[in-house]
Parts: C-alpha cells; sequence; structure tokens
C-alpha cells in the first residue's frame, strides 16, 4: 500500500470516528463538559502511566539533563532519551490505551462542537512537521 492509499484510509478512519463520537454523545455534548473531560482523561493517562512505574514496576524513569551539545541534528537525535526504562507490560498498556482512546474520544467530541475535521487537522499538522522538517521542533 503506498503512502497516498494510507493517508486515505487514515482519513477515513478518523471521519469515521469523529461521527461515530457525535452519534454516540450525549451526556456530556456541552462543550464545558467536553473541556472539563479531556482535562481529567489527560490526568488519567498521567496517573497511569505514574501507576506503571510506582504499581506495576513494568517501567521505570530514569530522567537526567538531556545533552544536545553541539552536534547535528541528525546526530542528536540518537542522543536524546525519552527516560523510560524497560518495557509497558500487557495489563498497563491495556489501561493507558484505554484512557488514551477515551481522550482522542473526548478530543472528537471537541471538534465536533467546533464544526473542525479531525482528520484534516491531523493532515495540516502532519504537513507541517514534514515540510518545516527540524525547523517545527517542539
Amino acid at each position: 500500500m503506498d503512502n497516498k492509499n494510507i493517508i486515505e484510509n487514515t482519513d477515513t478512519n478518523i471521519r469515521d470516528f469523529q461521527n461515530q463520537v457525535s452519534q454516540v454523545l450525549v451526556r456530556h455534548r456541552s462543550i464545558l463538559d467536553t473541556i472539563t473531560k479531556l482535562n481529567d482523561f489527560n490526568s488519567r493517562i498521567n496517573r497511569s502511566v505514574v501507576k506503571s512505574v510506582t504499581a506495576c514496576g513494568c517501567i521505570s524513569i530514569d530522567a537526567q539533563k538531556q545533552d544536545f551539545g553541539t552536534e547535528s541534528f541528525e546526530n542528536m537525535i540518537n542522543k536524546v532519551d525519552n527516560h523510560v526504562k524497560g518495557h509497558i507490560c500487557d495489563s498497563c498498556k491495556d489501561v493507558i490505551e484505554e484512557e488514551i482512546g477515551s481522550y482522542l474520544f473526548y478530543l472528537a467530541s471537541l471538534t465536533n462542537a467546533l464544526d473542525l475535521d479531525l482528520s484534516s487537522i491531523l493532515s495540516k499538522e502532519y504537513n507541517r512537521i514534514k515540510t518545516l522538517g527540524i525547523y517545527s521542533l517542539k
């Protein structure tokens, strides 16, 4: 499958997801509820990652200062660390994926409330970072 087909299929899946969210969301349809639910699920994602470290122990976090030095960008990418050690277990992965899924649900709800196209937003951001390359560093 070429890149164009992958992007088109992804766009269709995102639009289908956004439409499905619009059809099933009733209780928290208010933009105020949606914004607070986004914040809630962001916290739940963070909490799930922390519990993977503190309760399960399948991963650990070994954070230290990032050494960017004076290297080229290509070499810098290989030097920068995400500070996660170990591998997330299936149980923790399931919980984190569920929380991220709920977050995406409410993100789609927010885009619906504002009459925005989530697929278009994702495509624009992808094109922006692809076009700008290293100049789009965040």
